[in-house]
């Protein structure tokens, strides 16, 4: 049976409503029934907001509102996002205006740092992550049993080409030392996927591209209005299409073909069907990932020529060295200039008026 994903086009005026429509079109009920619990995993790559870096408050909005008007229990809904060395989930929620719809829905923001981890034995076949962390993987104890709805924005990303839904739960299942695994990034996709398999009855994605991330990912991007949201059961069939759109073959990104290859989800755009809007389905963004000076210099170490220094600089208590640099280059000198020029042209948009209301 092919997969299902659902493509909208929405203007600001109709999104939180597109949304639902969105969900139903894909019977989003069926895949996350109402008596179990639901994780929704909103996606932080950035503390500062900037445009397609993060979940934006309307997607939020469009698929919490879905959920109680579709009668599913607030005290089952569980919104979280995790810390990186670099970012931090409660002053995250709070610009990027997260806090004012969780707080009108009544449902609260869960980081992912105050909950109990666990060490939990996985029986698949990992490719990497056993190796990466050799201790045992650490995953929230919340996590065993529910549901989740991932909640991607559409972009690209340095280390893994684009990023989505697989991408999103590497920010959940993974602790803040996550970026162990960025040497070896497609494998650990993957990984992920077998991880989510093993601990989820069922999981779901509603991805926002309704402005997407270009050029150098995940977070010194150019914004590109789309104007587009999706959502499907598959996390790789929504991130097939999404790359698709964006411009990229999806078997040209090693993450999609090893799981297709591995029945873990359907990258084939021609198995893939999709309901709603089938013409947005055949655009072509023409985006192309480039590397920003931080992800660049990461890979130097971890695949490059400074590789015999790697243990030093990135495994041993030197590493403080690495966060403190992301932070004075991103937040101090690319946000405050090249930065703040993007978000004052995209304030300028229609989304940015959206994002000034909310």
């Amino acid at each position: 049976m092919k997969s299902q994903v659902a493509i909208l086009r929405t203007r600001p005026e109709t999104v939180v409503e597109d949304y639902g429509r969105l969900m139903r079109l894909v019977k989003y009920d069926q895949v996350l029934p109402r008596d179990q619990d639901l994780i929704l995993k909103l996606n932080l790559s950035w503390t500062k907001y900037f445009p397609a870096c993060s979940s934006q408050p309307w997607q939020v909005d469009g698929v919490l509102k879905t959920l109680v008007d579709d009668g599913y229990d607030r005290k089952r809904l569980f919104p979280v996002e995790n810390k990186t060395v670099v970012t931090n989930p409660v002053e995250g929620c709070r610009n990027n205006k997260w806090a004012p719809v969780l707080k009108r829905h009544g449902v609260p923001f869960i980081p992912l740092p105050d909950v109990e981890w666990i060490v939990y034995p996985f029986k698949s076949p990992l490719l990497k992550l056993n190796r990466i962390f050799p201790e045992g993987i650490e995953i929230p104890k919340m996590y065993v049993g529910k549901n989740v709805c991932h909640l991607p924005t559409q972009k690209v990303h340095g280390h893994s080409v684009t990023t989505g839904a697989i991408k999103n739960s590497f920010g959940g299942l993974l602790k803040e030392v996550r970026h162990y695994a960025h040497e070896f990034i497609h494998e650990v996709m993957v990984d992920l996927m077998y991880m989510q398999r093993e601990l989820h009855p069922s999981t779901f994605a509603v991805m926002d591209g309704t402005v997407m991330g270009d050029g150098a990912g995940p977070r010194t991007m150019i914004p590109r209005v789309g104007n587009l949201i999706l959502a499907s059961a598959d996390q790789v069939a929504i991130d097939a299409m999404a790359a698709k759109i964006m411009g990229f073959d999806p078997f040209s990104i090693p993450y999609l073909k090893m799981c297709h290859e591995r029945g873990l989800g359907v990258a084939d755009p021609r198995e893939i069907e999709i309901v709603g809007d089938a013409d947005a389905a055949r655009l072509d963004m023409g985006f192309k990932t480039s590397r920003s000076l931080v992800i660049w210099g990461d890979q130097l170490i971890r695949r490059g020529p400074l590789r015999p220094l790697k243990r030093l600089l990135l495994h041993s208590p030197l590493m403080v060295w690495a966060p403190f640099a992301s932070n004075v280059y991103h937040d101090l000198l690319w946000y405050p200039t090249v930065g703040r020029a993007r978000i004052r042209e995209f304030a300028a948009t229609p989304w940015g008026r959206l994002f000034e209301r909310y």
